[in-house]
């Protein structure tokens, strides 16, 4: 048997735990997770950034400053020569289109193009009356070039507030003050009547052999057409078929003259019998014949 104390002094010393605490362990799990780096890389940064320009920006003068700054910086640029547009051109209208498309262009030139709506005046510009299309751009130069398809007027339409040209369409072109302005165009009237335009222009090319003693188209009760001649004569015509019906009266017409005689009115509304109203001179006469013929 050893003495204690020599058995204690050959004891081999405890070995170090390689193992890492358990603290140290999270923090290598969390900085191995990809979230957390990226938060390290950017969010920190940013942060950091965005509280120095915040405490920077916190003083009025610094911001009134750095907007006045920014501000003459774009000027400098806008108005540079090349940027400048100094006059505007309108081809494809004339007249009082021509000046109200001009009028419409509230701007002084010289004028900045980014100060000019392109897009905003294009539509104005087709919102016009007598306006069908317009295309706007800026030509190099320095030209504002506004370019209109004008709608051309087909029939003079009579309303309520007095005579409109419209188009084939049916859309106001412009407003006149008499017939004598445009007696080139025929006349049309009745509530809804410039929606059928092309019908109405039917019909009067069907009045091509009476076209003389045409006055007018009147639209009824916006189903049917009255056509109106010289005379205060009327041909009603029917709600469907109204191009065929009138050209049955033209052809008894040509057969019978019956326009041509003392009649005030040709119903042509119900197709299997047309009526005709004489006028009421013509009509005493007739009873005046009658009672002759009877006795």
């Amino acid at each position: 048997m050893f003495p204690l104390s020599l058995r204690r002094s050959s004891a081999k010393p405890a070995k170090a735990d390689p193992a890492p605490s358990r603290w140290s362990w999270r923090m290598q799990r969390l900085m191995l997770t990809p979230g957390f780096r990226l938060a390290l890389r950017a969010g920190v940064p940013f942060c950091l950034t965005l509280m120095a320009a915040t405490i920077y920006l916190s003083n009025e003068e610094r911001r009134e400053a750095i907007a006045l700054a920014v501000s003459d910086a774009r000027r400098s640029i806008e108005e540079r020569p090349e940027f400048m547009v100094k006059l505007m051109a309108v081809d494809g209208a004339t007249g009082a289109l021509a000046a109200n498309v001009r009028a419409l262009v509230p701007v002084e030139f010289p004028v900045s193009s980014f100060d000019l709506d392109v897009t905003t005046l294009r539509q104005q510009i087709t919102d016009l009356d007598g306006v069908k299309n317009a295309s706007v751009r800026i030509k190099p130069g320095g030209i504002l070039q506004v370019d209109v398809t004008p709608r051309i007027p087909v029939a003079v339409w009579r309303t309520e507030d007095g005579l409109v040209l419209v188009d084939e369409g049916g859309a106001r072109v412009e407003v006149v003050d008499s017939r004598a302005a445009r007696p080139d165009l025929p006349l049309i009237a009745g509530q809804g009547a410039q929606a059928k335009v092309p019908e109405a222009l039917r019909l009067i090319n069907a009045t091509a052999p009476i076209g003389k003693r045409l006055r007018g188209l009147v639209r009824v009760g916006e189903r049917r057409w009255d056509v109106v001649l010289d005379r205060d004569q009327r041909i009603m015509l029917p709600e469907t078929g109204a191009v065929q019906a009138l050209e049955r009266v033209i052809a008894l017409e040509g057969a019978q003259e019956v326009l041509s005689r003392d009649v005030l009115v040709v119903d042509m509304r119900l197709a299997q019998r047309p009526t005709v109203r004489m006028s009421e001179e013509a009509t005493k006469q007739w009873w005046q014949i009658k009672q002759i013929s009877g006795q």
